[in-house]
């Protein structure tokens, strides 16, 4: 029986990798994922089979590395950020957990840093207190789960981060949950906007809760919103815990 892992690429290039991560991608005889984060692992894929697909084939995509590895091959499957945030560990999970015991791949899950450790680092410190990740994708969660959720978080003063903020086909979602919140905060709280965290055309934006809509935001941007006491001083966005100082 073979063994599958699922790794966390990391939010950026190879030096944002573990260091474990990159072990199993070199010591993998075949390699699976999204193809556009093949192609940013090419350098490490030499004589390797490589199992790539488009968006929104996930579910292919997992069956067929999960059946690789139940064949006897080691096998990963990468993810970008942490494979289990939003990423392929779950799904791999699901799937090996249907095979009957005795055929069942034995399964590692390799952390990795998430999306939302890269932007935070760039920002300053904006996650030092309780906070909220919210997915404003709806394409596996239903809409109104996704605003319920973002008006318990604003309620309970939350730091909330956004993954997936917006889309060429969902221009209205950020729009809806920036009206939610505002019932919720004060226009000034403090939101942090950073594009491509941890890659060379990385870019960084300090907003507020009442202006941060009217930035370029797409699918490459991770949406950092402050709680009450979050403040901005000299390009730096802090969330305080609570020391006396």
């Amino acid at each position: 029986m073979g063994k599958i892992t699922v790794v966390g690429l990391g939010p950026g290039g190879q030096e944002q990798m573990t260091p474990k991560a990159l072990k199993a991608i070199q010591e993998a005889e075949v390699v699976a994922g999204y193809t556009t984060y093949i192609r940013l692992i090419e350098p490490l894929l030499k004589d390797k089979e490589v199992i790539g697909t488009g968006m929104m084939q996930e579910v292919d995509r997992c069956r067929l590395a999960v059946k690789t590895a139940a064949e006897g091959k080691n096998t990963v499957m990468v993810s970008s950020g942490d494979s289990g945030v939003y990423g392929m560990a779950g799904l791999i999970l699901e799937i090996v957990l249907q095979y009957d015991e005795a055929e069942r791949p034995e399964v590692d899950i390799v952390a990795g840093l998430s999306a939302v450790n890269a932007a935070a680092a760039v920002l300053g410190a904006p996650l030092m207190h309780d906070f909220a990740v919210i997915s404003l994708s709806d394409r596996l969660t239903p809409w109104e789960l996704i605003k319920k959720r973002a008006a318990l978080a604003a309620q309970g003063d939350f730091v909330i981060a956004l993954y997936n903020p917006k889309s060429k086909s969902r221009v209205k979602n950020i729009d809806e949950i920036h009206d939610i919140l505002l019932q919720y905060k004060s226009p000034s709280t403090p939101v942090g906007i950073v594009k491509n965290a941890s890659r060379s055309d990385e870019q960084k934006i300090l907003s507020t809760l009442r202006d941060f809509t009217k930035e370029d935001i797409d699918m490459f941007s991770m949406v950092i919103i402050g709680n009450s006491k979050t403040f901005v001083q000299d390009g730096w966005m802090v969330t305080p815990r609570g020391y006396k100082v």
